[in-house]
């Protein structure tokens, strides 16, 4: 016979008005209430009625974790609206409202999320006067079904879209998007696209030295001539064609410095001028071979780059640009997962607020829970966004009840109270 304390035992009833799902959700709305994402949204997004609310809806269902609109209804369960600071939208109205987004409004969205960014940079999640390296990337964001507009197999085979990214290296937010068709190559629209963000990062209080760091997709004489037009030093992998092969068939054998590299290989870097002041760093391995062959056979990885220091520091430099894969994957555990809309520029609108939900997760990490570098946006909806709480009333005061012995508990108090406390 089952004991009385068995799960099957349990008697399951949702008639709990006061309950609060996602109760960590508090954090993000104090934030999101210190920098004003309904009321710039309300001002800066032309669609009416009431785009504020909407915006903010969207935003705080993808920091929960929403991947699709209907997702967006946790939000009206039980008293969740109460900790949001502004009414909560029907997942209805949140379609009629991405359906009607034009490119130009998703260019107001790309405007909101500049001035939040700059905001929140202020308060002091910004890198203020120190060097800040940024990382170029695309990605593909995949569908299903062959009813997306705009969606179309690119490079890699994939059905979807072909978002172009730029990140921050050291915290991993994501400081600018470009939403594009799926036949897109990854460096279409990458000269604009730079000029963009780097007038965006100036703009929102970035006034150190910047470093940009892209793969080969990007290798352009228009994306290098807009870098050094806005003095932006930069790093940026070569693709092996004729003239760099025959440069680094110059390099003679003592030029090569040994490098750490794997357990399994050996590596070496050196470097040589090329073309117009460039300098080409280049990194050759040799994996280890159960078999070794006759002759040793190398494996060649070169960027040309136009920034100062040693071959290698630079090149162990430039392999961390793989950093801008993390924010990546964060972005797409997050609202990039799916894009909901049959509608090109619907879907453009999402990625934009995906990218605003994203950086309101970084943000509450850097100037709450005082969290230095990357972060995991999975670990922080775990800890401190994903917990049950409850609604009460006493003597006129809203109360927000959280479970007694939560492991994060002292921290959570603590970022609140941060968070309470910024002047912006």
């Amino acid at each position: 016979m089952p004991s009385s304390h068995s799960p099957s035992r349990l008697s399951v009833m949702f008639d709990d008005d006061h309950a609060v799902a996602d109760a960590g959700l508090a954090l993000v709305a104090v934030l999101s209430e210190k920098l004003g994402l309904e009321e710039l949204a309300q001002e800066l997004v032309d669609i009416h009625p009431f785009p504020g609310r909407r915006v903010a809806t969207l935003v705080h269902a993808m920091v929960a974790g929403a991947n699709f609109i209907d997702d967006a209804d946790v939000l009206r369960s039980g008293a969740t609206a109460e900790v949001l600071g502004h009414r909560v939208m029907a997942p209805s109205t949140l379609g009629t409202f991405l359906r009607r987004f034009s490119f130009g409004h998703v260019r107001q969205l790309d405007r909101l999320a500049e001035v939040l960014l700059t905001r929140a940079w202020s308060a002091g999640a910004g890198p203020g006067t120190e060097a800040m390296t940024i990382d170029i990337d695309s990605t593909i964001a995949p569908v299903h079904g062959d009813q997306k507009q705009g969606a179309a197999f690119g490079y890699t085979k994939v059905l979807g879209y072909h978002p172009l990214l730029g990140t921050r290296a050291d915290t991993g937010e994501v400081l600018h998007i470009r939403f594009r068709k799926g036949s897109a190559g990854s460096g279409r629209g990458a000269e604009r696209f730079v000029r963009e963000l780097v007038g965006r990062v100036r703009r929102a209080g970035s006034s150190g030295p910047l470093t940009l760091r892209a793969d080969s997709g990007f290798y352009s004489r228009f994306v290098i001539k807009a870098c050094r037009e806005h003095k932006v030093a930069y790093s940026i992998t070569a693709p092996q064609n004729s003239a760099v092969k025959r440069a680094i068939d110059a390099i003679t054998e003592d030029a090569w410095t040994p490098i750490d590299y794997t357990d399994n290989g050996e590596a070496w870097v050196s470097e040589t001028p090329y073309g117009d002041s460039h300098r080409l760093v280049v990194r050759r391995t040799k994996l280890a071979d159960p078999q070794p062959a006759l002759f040793p056979t190398f494996r060649y990885h070169a960027f040309i780059t136009n920034r100062e220091g040693d071959a290698v520091t630079l090149d162990a430099d430039h392999r961390r640009h793989a950093v801008v894969e993390l924010a990546i994957r964060d972005l797409k555990d997050g609202g990039l997962a799916h894009c909901p809309s049959g509608n090109f520029s619907a879907n453009g609108a999402w990625a934009v607020l995906a990218t605003i939900a994203h950086n309101l997760i970084r943000w509450v990490g850097a100037l709450g829970l005082k969290i230095t570098g990357p972060l995991v946006a999975k670990t922080i909806r775990r800890r401190f966004l994903a917990l049950p709480g409850r609604i009460t009333r006493s003597a006129r005061r809203r109360q927000l009840h959280l479970p007694t012995k939560w492991p994060w508990a002292e921290q959570w108090t603590a970022c609140f109270g941060r968070l309470c406390s910024l002047r912006i």
